[in-house]
């Protein structure tokens, strides 16, 4: 690297490791990298103290994953993150797709206006980082340990016994859960004998970062078979610091050390942009990838998170995006188990929604997948029909599969769904993530998102309560009245939740809908809560016994 200055975290030796003492925490994260940071934060903002063990003292080496989208930015912003983020890395949301020297078919991401956040970031792994890691630096409920490296995990019952090593030795440490982030190479997935499935593909890649003042706008490029990189593929992203992303399809048979070599990427660079180029290079590597997961994302007291949990092809910017919604999906079910609120079964719902969520995106990914790199003659000519014929012709664009960028997956068939009702309200569904609108707070404009927090939430249109809270036992849900306590100046909020007078939703700690109704019902809300944190009770009526008692 020739710009980027490589942060150290030193290494601090614990306590209760310098005591020999064996203590047990609430959670113990494996990896830094920014899903572990992220459940880290997350964790925390609900009220749980958190370690986080990482065996290096740095942040990744290499702009790593780059894009990161709405709905992650979402996520971060609920954890004071996002501002930062987006200051420091480039937005985007037009990509261009060429076949050979012709622009085949371009895309807007995100083409309504009146939303908080860009479509697409692109920012540096190790930039993303450092802002993550400083955040987990001022929280006070965050243990970060650098230079702590996992050797060992077992599983007597009620907790998870940890035996790690540091420059100062072994020692052992206790976790009632542990959240595994270690990446694709997972140690831990190895040490509890978790199986993955799914596929490899033998295409390489080669990543180029490279630092140069270009005039290229700040656009998704990807070329199939291209002049100056014929029969292969060809992407293009703009990062921060004027450093620009390419990669370089390289077929099956590339020999990747060779190929990582300057004499053989710099040509590559010159022919794309041409003998007259400035350019240095910032860091080069060669990746083959796969489309897989692990049979459950659950084992015992380990949960798994991210690239430790699945794999996909990085066409579509699906791989940290989803393991951040990952965590967006388990954090507040953990804590409510560890807090007494919901049942330890409630944790399996991670597996069910997230596994769902998983298959999703591999389904997605391999579809890309096998349209960029296809595999016999047949599937080549109708790739390279599609793309004559989406210059010309709207019915052939969404063929087109240059990687179909990352969105948040519905848990359309999850069991802590309250099934709908009332037939009178649009595409909000139960299992979908909220969406976002601009609303005003006593005149002052704000976000509806930020109004949700990280609670059980009600939102209702209209004066259908004077209630501001509807609780049953440990559980509750604010209540927010649109038109009361929030306004809607520009009718888009009601709009995006096909809303009229009564209209009323239930929205889970993680912003995602749990119910609907074209009502106000305080006992059918109590109902969907129960169902939502998987209490044994959360049957039908259920919420009419608790208001008669």
């Amino acid at each position: 690297m020739t710009n980027y200055i490589y942060p150290k975290f030193g290494y601090l030796r614990s306590k209760e490791q310098a005591d020999g003492i064996v203590k047990r925490h609430p959670i113990v994260v494996i990896g830094a990298g920014p899903i572990g940071l992220t459940a880290a934060l997350d964790c925390a903002a609900r009220g749980q103290p958190v370690v986080v063990l990482d065996d290096n003292d740095t942040v990744s080496i290499g702009s790593r994953a780059v894009c990161y989208a709405k709905r992650p930015l979402e996520i971060w912003d609920r954890l004071d993150c996002a501002a930062p983020m987006v200051d420091r890395g480039v937005s985007w949301k037009v990509g261009k797709v060429f076949f050979r020297d012709q622009l085949s078919y371009q895309f807007d991401l995100l083409p309504e206006a009146n939303h908080q956040w860009p479509a697409m970031i692109n920012l540096q792994q190790y930039h993303l980082e450092e802002i993550l890691v400083a955040k987990c630096r001022a929280n006070p409920l965050i243990d970060l340990r650098w230079k702590h490296r996992l050797i060992s995990l077992k599983q007597p019952g009620d907790h998870a016994i940890l035996a790690v090593e540091t420059p100062d030795g072994i020692f052992t440490m206790e976790a009632e859960w542990v959240i595994a982030c270690d990446g694709a190479n997972s140690d831990t997935r190895k040490m509890v004998g978790a199986e993955f499935t799914g596929q490899f593909f033998q295409d390489r890649f080669l990543i180029a970062d490279v630092a140069m003042k270009a005039d290229f706008p700040t656009e998704r490029w990807f070329w199939f078979d291209p002049p100056f990189h014929p029969g292969q593929s060809v992407l293009l992203h703009r990062q921060a610091d004027n450093i620009w992303r390419i990669d370089f399809q390289l077929g099956w048979g590339a020999d990747a050390d060779a190929e990582k070599q300057p004499e053989r990427v710099i040509p590559r660079i010159r022919a794309m942009l041409g003998d007259d180029a400035q350019f240095a290079l910032e860091w080069v590597s060669i990746y083959q990838f796969a489309c897989r997961r692990i049979d459950n994302f659950r084992q015992g007291r380990v949960l798994f998170a991210g690239d430790a949990a699945h794999q996909v092809s990085p066409f579509g910017a699906r791989g940290a995006n989803t393991g951040v919604q990952d965590i967006d999906n388990l954090a507040w079910k953990l804590a409510m188990v560890l807090r007494g609120e919901a049942p330890e079964a409630l944790l399996d719902s991670y597996h069910e929604e997230r596994a769902y969520a998983a298959d999703d995106n591999i389904l997605n990914s391999t579809r890309a997948t096998d349209f960029i790199t296809p595999k016999t003659k047949v599937s080549r000519y109708f790739r390279d029909a599609v793309l004559e014929l989406a210059q010309h012709h709207g019915f052939a664009r969404p063929l087109v599969n240059s990687g179909r960028l990352s969105v948040p997956t519905p848990y359309a068939t999850s069991a802590l769904n309250t099934p709908d009702e009332d037939l009178v309200i649009g595409e909000m569904r139960p299992g979908t993530n909220a969406a976002d609108a601009p609303i005003a707070i006593a005149d002052k404009p704000s976000w509806f998102l930020r109004c949700l927090g990280d609670g059980f939430t009600v939102v209702t249109f209209g004066n259908a309560t004077d209630k501001t809270e509807i609780a049953i036992g440990p559980l509750a849900a604010r209540i927010i009245r649109v038109g009361r306590d929030i306004e809607d100046p520009t009718g888009l909020l009601a709009a995006r939740y096909g809303a009229s007078s009564g209209t009323t939703y239930l929205f889970r700690p993680d912003q995602y809908v749990a119910a609907r109704w074209s009502g106000f019902d305080e006992a059918k809300i109590i109902d969907a809560m129960l169902r939502a944190t998987g209490q044994d009770s959360a049957q039908p009526g259920a919420g009419q016994k608790e208001l008669a008692a």
